[in-house]
């Protein structure tokens, strides 16, 4: 494991560790405002921090797993652990943040409920923001910095990153802040106007909430976790690293594979020059893998096959 990644892995550690210890002292918070109240958009919200704070420990499971070097059993190395922790974070924020509050919000519209005191549920809520936007700010200078390296924007980056705990982290900090500006509107209107129903519409909105960030995450999580390819800016850049070899005179194709996060598998067959034969082949070939390595710390493992031109192919 190289420097950059190392860096990378760490950074993407402390932000999991930063959050999942935010969730837990929020969670903790907000079900006793719950209780207090009795407002269901508080507890939906209690069950969205403790579901964020088990999501935490699954993606800290997943970077561990994730990290564990190739051996004889998983020669391409252990990566797309991640993605499975990855993905049963996500179900369990499906199905106990986004469940229970939908499941509690239609419980409150059908059958009402008597708000106690509100104050500390008030409290609460300032404070939960303060903190959250201190782990969302950690999540988004991270993805920034790494942004600036790849030299495209945050937005991009986020939709398209292969480090799920990153991804993972930023979008349910993003939640967490909208659902706190949910509960509390929902608290307000259900106190104003004296109906439950605008408390139990904020906790069912939550659960929505939950449920669009879940199933994103799912479905971003099961796509690499098949094998999906490293995006197409990169393999237009290894391509023309290949062919800017001397001994090279065109790639005839090329296959990646995103095997975890910073970590990729090229698979190439290489129109190699006529006279590249026997022990030049071999010591050719070990150049260009060392040249994509260096140039590309994310590529793992490389794989060549010497293959004639589809011209010299036609002609034999």
């Amino acid at each position: 494991m190289d420097e950059h990644e190392a860096g990378e892995n760490s950074e993407s550690l402390g932000t999991v560790v930063i959050a999942g210890a935010a969730n837990l002292a929020i969670a903790l918070a907000k079900l006793v405002a719950g209780l207090i109240s009795s407002s269901a958009s508080m507890l939906s919200e209690a069950a969205h921090s403790a579901a964020d704070t088990v999501t935490e420990v699954l993606l800290f499971t997943a970077i561990r797993h994730g990290e564990r070097p190739a051996d004889r059993r998983h020669p391409l190395g252990h990566g797309r652990a991640s993605y499975l922790w990855a993905i049963i974070a996500a179900c369990f924020t499906l199905v106990v943040g986004a469940g229970f509050s939908l499941t509690h919000g239609w419980h409150t519209i059908s059958h009402g409920e008597e708000l106690g005191g509100v104050a500390v549920s008030y409290i609460v809520l300032v404070v939960s923001f303060a903190i959250e936007s201190v782990s969302l700010w950690r999540g988004l200078s991270q993805l920034r910095t790494e942004a600036g390296r790849q030299q495209i924007s945050a937005r991009r980056l986020l939709s398209r990153t292969a480090d799920t705990m990153l991804k993972a982290v930023v979008l349910e900090d993003i939640a967490a802040l909208a659902g706190l500006v949910i509960a509390g509107l929902g608290l307000a209107l259900s106190q104003i106007t004296g109906s439950a129903v605008w408390d139990g519409v904020g906790s069912m909105a939550i659960g929505l909430l939950l449920l669009g960030v879940a199933l994103t995450l799912i479905w971003t999580n099961a796509s690499l976790l098949i094998g999906q390819a490293a995006p197409s800016g990169l393999e237009d850049e290894i391509r023309a690293v290949l062919v800017a070899q001397p001994e090279v005179e065109g790639v005839v194709d090329l296959v990646t594979v995103v095997m975890g996060p910073n970590q990729i598998m090229v698979a190439a067959k290489v129109d190699f020059l006529d006279e590249t034969t026997g022990e030049r082949l071999e010591l050719a070939s070990d150049r260009v893998e060392r040249c994509l390595t260096d140039r590309f710390p994310a590529i793992k493992q490389v794989f060549l096959d010497p293959t004639p031109g589809r011209s010299a192919a036609q002609e034999a």
